[in-house]
């Protein structure tokens, strides 16, 4: 929880992120890449309790699974409330896709809204 000025903040940690959320489906044919992207995904400043807002895109080449987009979907809104730093929320989100897809490669990057003057783009690609 922060406070600001006399106010508390209310979030919860990063236990809260709901990975048991995404399902996935079976992929047979050829190397593609999937590029999948939201300007929709917030996650909460642990140092000031502010949400922050970013455009998110994962692109993945599958090896025998997708990803099912509805449990994507739930599965990055369960963010929304969790106190998590920016990078460490785009290594989460990369290693739990890496995990459940075992993808023959992934990237996860996440451009957040400006914020005292500053833009902040995290990257990671799996495997690395």
């Amino acid at each position: 929880m922060a406070t600001a000025e006399g106010r508390t903040i209310p979030f919860v940690g990063p236990e809260q992120i709901d990975a048991q959320a995404l399902e996935t489906f079976g992929y047979q044919g050829p190397d593609q890449d999937i590029v999948t992207e939201t300007n929709e995904f917030s996650a909460v400043c642990p140092y000031s309790g502010l949400p922050d807002f970013a455009r998110l895109t994962i692109r993945y080449v599958p090896a025998a699974r997708c990803v099912e987009l509805k449990s994507l979907k739930y599965y990055v809104t369960s963010f929304r409330n969790v106190g998590i730093f920016q990078e460490h929320a785009t290594a989460r989100i990369a290693e739990d896709l890496f995990r459940l897809l075992e993808p023959k490669t992934l990237s996860v990057r996440t451009v957040y809204n400006v914020r005292g003057g500053f833009e902040t783009t995290c990257t990671v690609s799996l495997p690395g």
